[in-house]
């Protein structure tokens, strides 16, 4: 791996695919997570409550238009660092998600977790076992070559700025807080935006899902469209469980989704203590990145 050596700072063309649903009857879902509560349970008395609704005050507070602007501004550069797929996932190990009440494993785990579970109900779809694998892979933004941001900006769920805040974001209250709240030009419906605009032409809060999406965009992969939309919006809760801010999607848009609430059953149902062998896993995940990737990226 090359670093670019840089002051911390504050803050392919796709192609279509048809849905199987067919191979989707093999994993089964757990009734809890890995500290015996239901899944997104954000109000459990669980050792993790106080630093996720921490963790969500902070972020509602910081991201406004402004921000995310800033930082897509930094980090569109893609100067912090040069390495392959396969390194970045190890550059992950040491960290742990704040914002997650279901999961304290380093993201290691849960990356390859995803992927096989993925792997085992999707054999044929080699794409979505490579999407499993590095959705989360934008968190390096919290390592010192990467500025070492902060947790709120880099992690937790997603949501547009420059239109109001949907009521279905977890944590709503602290929006309050956010300036962009009493702003006239972003606190309504459609904000900046108009009717199905399109959810590329969307800002979304700054954080790992954008730019993952960024780093595989520019450095040319091949994976298909839908690909690109499971990582840039897996952690969009407000629409693929709630389906707020619907009226800001276009029909691509509308296509993708399809495969995203397939992709979301495998993200946020496999994060449990089932550990994967990742030296006998490695080498098929390797042959997917070339087949996917350069070998080495600009981040």
């Amino acid at each position: 791996m090359t670093i670019v050596e840089e002051k911390p700072q504050p803050g392919a063309e796709e192609k279509k695919l048809p849905i199987d649903l067919v191979s989707n009857a093999g994993f089964v879902v757990p009734g809890n997570n890995a500290f015996g509560n239901t899944f997104r349970d954000y109000e459990a008395n669980s050792e993790r409550k106080d630093t996720v609704e921490e963790f969500y005050r902070k972020q509602h507070m910081y991201q406004t238009v402004e921000f995310v602007k800033k930082m897509r501004e930094e980090y569109g550069k893609l100067n912090k660092a040069e390495m392959s797929i396969w390194e970045c996932c190890e550059l992950l190990n040491e960290f742990v998600d704040e914002s997650d009440p279901d999961l304290d494993e380093p993201q290691i785990e849960h990356l390859l977790q995803t992927a096989e579970a993925i792997r085992k109900d999707y054999p044929n779809e080699d794409w979505l076992h490579l999407t499993g694998l590095i959705h989360d892979l934008g968190k390096v933004l919290l390592h010192p070559s990467f500025g070492q941001l902060p947790q709120w900006a880099v992690v937790g769920d997603t949501f547009p700025v420059g239109c109001a805040f949907d009521e279905s974001n977890v944590h709503h209250k602290f929006f309050q807080e956010n300036p962009d709240n009493d702003n006239p030009k972003y606190n309504t419906k459609h904000g900046i935006y108009s009717e199905g605009c399109g959810l590329d032409n969307v800002l979304m809060s700054w954080g790992h899902d954008g730019y993952m999406h960024m780093v595989a965009k520019e450095n040319k992969t091949t994976l298909p469209s839908a690909a690109l939309f499971i990582i840039r919006y897996h952690s969009f809760y407000p629409l693929h469980k709630e389906r707020a801010y619907k009226h800001l999607m276009n029909e691509e848009d509308e296509e993708n989704l399809k495969w995203l609430k397939i992709f979301n059953k495998y993200d946020l149902y496999s994060k449990s203590k089932v550990r994967i062998d990742v030296e006998k896993v490695k080498p098929y995940y390797l042959s997917l990145t070339e087949k996917y990737f350069p070998a080495k990226l600009r981040w």
